[in-house]
């Protein structure tokens, strides 16, 4: 790498997920696994939770995370949203891996795309995304014999 003190912070920096930010936020709101059992499952000794914490982007995490809490408290979709970083990772592995079947790779596919907000949803989001987006239209006129205009079959199929 270019920069030897930026690849030194990569190595050396723990990893941290959403879903332990996640923890370390239901820790500061009171509630949750203690400090010690959080720390445990992920690995990490409390030097980790120091260099993770002198991370600008955890810190910001963290604090959106116990704003969410305060608001509207611990509900299931806010648990799923935690849980969703490591679930993501599973599916990329499954979707690289050479034994697991084309259909369920299709699947999972599916439905990172519809996770991620990018399949179309309607006939109105083609007309807004120019028209082209997923397909193609063709449109055909046929005259009949007499080439007159009020004859004409329209053929009009996407």
């Amino acid at each position: 790498m270019d920069d030897p003190v930026l690849y030194e912070d990569l190595v050396a920096s723990p990893v941290w997920t959403d879903r332990f930010a996640f923890e370390i936020a239901l820790k500061l709101a009171g509630s949750g696994d203690s400090l010690a059992s959080i720390l445990e499952d992920y690995g990490m000794t409390k030097f980790d939770l120091e260099l993770a914490n002198a991370d600008p982007l955890f810190r910001a995490k963290v604090g959106k995370f116990r704003e969410e809490i305060g608001k509207d408290g611990i509900t299931f979709r806010m648990k799923a949203r935690a849980q969703a970083d490591d679930l993501l990772t599973t599916s990329w592995s499954l979707i690289h891996e050479q034994g697991v079947p084309a259909s369920v790779k299709a699947d999972l596919i599916k439905a990172t795309v519809k996770w991620a907000g990018l399949e179309i949803k309607s006939e109105e989001d083609l007309g807004t995304m120019g028209g082209g987006a997923g397909g193609v239209k063709i449109v055909i006129h046929m005259p009949n014999t007499d080439n007159s205009e009020d004859n004409m079959k329209v053929i009009d199929h996407e």
